[in-house]
């Protein structure tokens, strides 16, 4: 996925807005809020001691804000201070269990990052190295709380069917963006040049020949304008997030330009419009309150190359100079301090000539989960492009302040908000990267074989009722995005539930929930499911961000639809809609509960798709309660014949019933799986991580 998809799909205006308080606010992960379209500037300060250790007891008062040399009145002041968690998972399991309902009842209080892979600047043979090196962040550094987008930096050659990932906290998603990666930057200019120079030596012996050429120079110069224009929109997009920091990992070997100054006027012709990209860049990050941190994935480099000696060669022959080691070294310095720089301007820092890449992600992580935000109003709020210098000071003595340098203006005329079918305040929670938590809701989806090339996805929404205003003629707007891998909407659905509601009903409502059911129907594929509710009464505002594997029915030998729960004590909550199909096989209507009371029963169901019709034969499904210690304490096992299909390709129900009466608080793990007897015995199996608790605790 391409910074541009995310631009067109994600981009939005600030959420949490509204009075700045008067008051100083505890330590917490919530940024600071101010007014509805008033440009604001943020400031993410990292505080250290003598010893290098993050400084957490500082007030307001001990900071001063200096733009061009002149103090600031610091409007807004927070504590940041996030902690790093880990995935809940049973004991007898090695990776905790993929979620198979998303909430937003607990307000995201994560570190937000962007993962952009340099496919431009890296070459074919380090391909490796960077998937390495990504895939190593995001196994020992990504929290259960945290939220990463993928995104890639393609050159003129590359971009096989790879588009990176929306943000997701699901590590397997992130693995397989990471692993779409293959770099395609083109050979060293000085071992080019190096060749065109031997390659025409018998013409220098004559007398002819000129200065020898880069055949790969126009290429390169695409490349470099293709990063910088990716980070660019990167930054561009990230302005939507804020009171929090947002960072950049960019994995790159660097570009071999001089940026030694990004802002100074002038420049070569051959290099003018690379300069006017970085500084592009420098401008929306700094603007954007952007931190970049570069990695050079290659570590402690050598310099060699397998099809060209670099000696001595056309000694005297002014179009030789730098045909030799010293001239890789000096493009090798130029690429390595392009990304020293991009880190230095932007308040990150660049990891290169190394291979302490631990230590270096546990400093990435550390500087984005304890920092303090400072913000103001600027005395020059015109856009005009002006950059602007920013100091940060403590009063404090032997304390160390890091921050971004400063911020240019942005340009032009102020955008005009796109007219839309839904309202303005639901675009907005839509197009948020974070989810918004003002109204609580649950959310699951269970892809179902649907009429083909199309599946038909069952799609839950529970909103939690003291959220809602349920007076009489009061409504709930929702709207859902299907969005696929590659960043194209392929469903979307709009509509408005009016909440005239029966007394009794309204009660139930106002004590636990609301229930919703619907259908999308959508190509197999990997989508994320942006899913936002308005309650158009009362103003509150929620959305859920639901990573969702579709899978091919229609092919798959052997497939499982989504598994479906449901209980009695959940089904206490009202349902607006239920769903005709499942009406057939469930008791209940399909809930977003996976918390259930020792007093409560639960039931489940899912369908079973077998594709191969060369020969009659068993599928064996099973399903299985597991405790957390790996005990299985129930199992329900059934055989199914394809004779029963007729012939014609189509799906096993199956489904059962556990009274939890007798199984003892904890963590649990529900599991179904089919398996053919025929040919290479295919399998397919579905898991929920569920959890019980004391007969007189509320299922949730």
């Amino acid at each position: 996925m391409r910074a541009a998809g995310l631009l067109a799909l994600l981009a939005g205006t600030a959420l949490n807005a509204g009075q700045a308080p008067a008051g100083q606010p505890p330590a917490s992960t919530a940024g600071p809020t101010f007014k509805v379209q008033v440009d604001y500037v943020e400031v993410d300060a990292l505080v250290t001691d003598a010893r290098g250790n993050y400084v957490r007891d500082l007030k307001k008062e001990d900071f001063q804000v200096f733009e061009d040399g002149k103090p600031q009145a610091v409007t807004n002041f927070a504590l940041i201070d996030i902690p790093i968690e880990r995935g809940e998972r049973p004991l007898f399991a090695k990776q905790p269990i993929e979620p198979d309902v998303k909430s937003n009842e607990r307000p995201f209080d994560g570190r937000i990052y962007v993962m952009l892979l340099d496919e431009a600047h890296t070459i074919p043979s380090n391909t490796s190295l960077v998937r390495r090196a990504a895939q190593k962040f995001i196994d020992e550094k990504l929290g259960a709380n945290d939220l990463m987008a993928v995104v890639f930096a393609r050159g003129v050659v590359g971009g096989g069917g790879s588009y990176g990932q929306e943000f997701t906290s699901n590590k397997r998603l992130l693995s397989l963006a990471v692993q779409q990666f293959t770099g395609s930057a083109p050979r060293s200019a000085t071992l080019n040049k190096l060749q065109d120079y031997i390659n025409t030596s018998s013409q220098r012996a004559a007398g002819a020949g000129g200065a020898p050429q880069d055949i790969d120079r126009q290429e390169r110069e695409f490349n470099a304008r293709a990063m910088l224009e990716e980070m660019t929109a990167v930054s561009d997009w990230f302005a939507s997030v804020r009171g929090r920091k947002k960072t950049i990992l960019l994995f790159s070997e660097g570009i071999s330009y001089d940026i030694h100054d990004v802002f100074a006027n002038g420049g070569n012709n051959a290099a003018s419009m690379i300069t006017q990209r970085m500084q592009d860049f420098v401008r929306s990050a700094t603007r954007s309150n952007v931190s970049l941190y570069a990695i050079d994935p290659r570590g402690l480099m050598a310099l060699s190359d397998g099809n060209i000696e670099l000696t001595t060669v056309g000694a005297g022959d002014p179009n030789a100079a730098g045909l030799n080691e010293r001239g890789l070294q000096d493009e090798a310095r130029l690429a390595r301090e392009s990304l020293q720089t991009f880190a230095e301007e932007t308040g990150g820092f660049a990891v290169v000539n190394t291979n302490g890449f631990a230590n270096a992600y546990d400093r990435i992580v550390q500087e984005n989960s304890a920092y303090y935000v400072l913000a103001y109003y600027p005395p020059n709020p015109k856009r005009d492009g002006k950059f602007h210098k920013i100091e940060v000071r403590v009063a404090r003595p032997g304390l160390t302040v890091r921050s971004r340098r400063g911020y240019a203006n942005p340009t032009g005329k102020v955008p005009v908000p796109v007219k839309s079918v839904i309202s303005a305040e639901l675009r907005d929670t839509l197009e948020s990267p974070l989810p918004v938590s003002g109204l609580a809701m649950k959310v699951f989806a269970a892809p179902f074989k649907g009429v083909a090339p199309n599946a038909s996805v069952l799609l839950g929404i529970e909103l939690r009722g003291r959220d809602l205003t349920t007076a009489e003629n009061s409504s709930l707007e929702l709207a859902v995005f299907a969005v696929d891998a590659k960043g194209k909407m392929k469903a979307s659905s709009r509509e408005t539930v009016a909440l005239n509601l029966k007394p009794e009903t309204r009660a139930r409502v106002e004590q636990s929930s609301i229930r919703l059911l619907s259908r999308i129907n959508v190509p197999a594929g990997r989508y994320q499911l942006r899913v936002a509710a308005h309650d158009v009464s009362g103003g509150a505002l929620g959305s859920v961000l639901y990573d969702l594997d579709v899978p091919d029915f229609d092919k798959l030998p052997l497939s499982m639809s989504g598994l479906t729960l449901t209980s009695a004590a959940s089904t206490q909550s009202p349902t607006a809609r239920p769903d005709a199909d499942l009406r057939q096989v469930l008791p209940g209507p399909p809930v977003a509960s996976r918390t259930f009371a020792q007093s409560d029963q639960i039931a489940f169901f899912t369908d079973i798709y077998d594709n191969d019709l060369s020969a009659v034969h068993t599928v064996d499904i099973t399903g299985t309660l597991t405790a957390d210690e790996g005990r299985v304490v129930f199992k329900n096992a059934e055989e199914r014949s394809t004779a029963d299909l007729a012939g014609k390709k189509g799906g096993f129900g199956y489904g059962g019933q556990i009274t939890l009466t007798d199984y003892p608080p904890g963590l649990y793990v529900l599991k179904v799986e089919a398996r053919s007897r025929l040919g290479a015995n295919a399998t397919s199996s579905r898991e929920v991580q569920i959890t019980i608790v004391p007969a007189d605790s509320q299922s949730r």
